[in-house]
């Protein structure tokens, strides 16, 4: 029997499931009221500036509209014990200032909130009675409590189990943030059924579409770039020489590019660094609950760097590979070590996931001269579930090994070692031209580089961050090479 529905405005609907996705333009241009298809320009090439400056908003604008909900102009810290600890292991005249972007300073406790505020926003300004959004990150508990300052509804898809019915610790937290800030929260165990949930839903409650990946959400974060910028540039004169954003989804790394870009920052080094956690799967039921990270790690970090369009809408304004200056690599005990040392050295217990970029900024500062300075763009709260004791334990309840010693040995899934000290939390930097030539092969599959025009070639030129010439002289040939 083929299931029927009622829509928000009373049709009857076939809620099967190719029915649902035979109907994902139509809905998604229900709930978020863009058309996309007025920005395509190929096949494979569409107007990505286009499609960002038609959402109407200045930066400035962006600011005052998060004011009203508690969100940005969070504190920069400078980690001064950090950096004292990174220059006694550095050669002499090195170790770069470190300074923090507190972003746990946000209403829900993390930068997501700024990704949030403009969803929440327009959907207000639109008329719309609530927000849905899928993610079993902290962009769901932002979604929630910029819903309930805005007075508007707001229902939460997340993946939180197994098929065992195992939730991790970090996700169940998240779970619980949802709830408190009074969303309905709708808890799936991993698997394909996400996508179809959230356009179900969409569907029958008329709600708009909060996604992580629309033009508001970048919007959203690059107020982040933009304060890092402009405070950096007042306080010691300068661009930062680096800014390290934690790479996931790429909204991230996006926005705050963007930001930093808008205040005159062109110079600063935009430095992606995710957790490494090779060979595991992210669909995997199996493997589900053998990572430590539910964000921030090569499972997203990668994927989402060389084809950006696999979300729910039908074009990701987040697009880290157009932005992205370095892409670093740090192992899982790396992260839990430099979280520690943050909480003993600087007195901030902050969440393991905002502290992946931060691990890289270790490593980074002992590169650069004393008188640079490196930025790490975010932080997130931590408790419960997110504290990284309570990972550690997870790991430990499934198996996984946790030692101290070189981080060299972390074996994602099976294994986390701990450095002993600081000398050894180096990470390891990625080949960009490997995850550009990936980017051209998926570009491929949408396209035949045979019927590439030049429209084509500088749009892939600019989603790769190189040059016409360098995507003419790497583009796959017919026969996949």
């Amino acid at each position: 029997m083929t299931a029927v529905t009622r829509s928000s405005s009373g049709a009857a609907r076939d809620m099967s499931y190719a029915a649902v996705m035979g109907r994902k333009v139509e809905i998604m241009r229900g709930a978020l009221g863009i058309d996309y298809d007025t920005y395509e320009l190929t096949p494979l090439a569409f107007d990505y500036d286009r499609m960002m400056a038609d959402t109407g908003y200045t930066i400035e604008r962006i600011a005052e509209i998060q004011a009203e909900t508690k969100v940005g102009r969070t504190p920069l810290h400078e980690l001064c014990n950090l950096t004292d600890a990174v220059r006694r292991i550095s050669q002499p005249g090195k170790g770069a200032r470190i300074l923090l972007k507190d972003e746990a300073a946000n209403a829900s406790g993390s930068f997501k909130a700024r990704r949030a505020s403009i969803s929440c926003y327009e959907a207000r300004t639109r008329g719309y009675a609530g927000v849905a959004t899928a993610t079993s990150g902290n962009y769901g508990a932002a979604v929630a409590s910029q819903a309930a300052m805005r007075r508007l509804r707001c229902i939460v898809l997340q993946e939180v189990f197994d098929s065992h019915g195992v939730g991790q610790p970090e996700i169940i937290e998240k779970s619980r943030a949802c709830e408190a800030y009074g969303a309905a929260v709708q808890r799936l165990s991993v698997g394909p059924e996400l996508f179809y949930q959230m356009l179900v839903t969409l569907e029958t409650t008329g709600f708009f579409n909060a996604s992580l990946y629309t033009p508001f959400g970048i919007r959203g974060v690059e107020t982040l770039g933009a304060e890092i910028g402009r405070e950096v540039q007042e306080r010691y004169g300068a661009p930062p020489a680096a800014v390290v954003v934690t790479q996931a989804g790429g909204g991230n790394l996006t926005g705050t590019a963007r930001g930093l870009r808008e205040v005159g920052c062109e110079t600063s080094t935009v430095v992606a660094c995710s957790v490494d956690l090779g060979g595991l799967h992210m669909a995997s039921d199996v493997d589900f609950n053998r990572k430590s990270f539910t964000t921030g790690h090569t499972g997203f970090g990668v994927p989402f760097a060389t084809w950006p369009d696999r979300t729910d809408v039908p074009r990701n304004a987040a697009r880290s590979l157009r932005y992205m200056d370095d892409y670093q690599l740090v192992t899982q005990g790396e992260v839990f070590y430099v979280t520690e040392l943050l909480t003993k050295l600087e007195g901030l217990e902050r969440g393991p996931a905002g502290n992946t970029s931060l691990t890289a900024a270790v490593a980074l500062a002992a590169q650069l001269g004393e008188n640079e300075t490196v930025v790490v763009q975010e932080t997130e709260y931590t408790g419960a579930g997110k504290h990284h004791n309570r990972q550690l334990s997870f790991a430990r309840e499934r198996g996984i090994e946790i030692s101290t010693g070189d981080p060299a040995g972390n074996v994602p899934g099976q294994r986390i070692v701990i450095p002993d000290n600081l000398t050894q939390v180096q990470g390891r930097a990625q080949d960009l031209d490997r995850l550009r030539r990936s980017y051209l092969k998926n570009a491929a599959k949408v396209l035949d580089p045979a019927a590439w025009t030049d429209t084509d070639v500088d749009y892939v030129a600019a989603e790769t961050n190189s040059t016409r010439e360098w995507v003419l002289a790497n583009v796959p040939t017919t026969e996949g090479s």
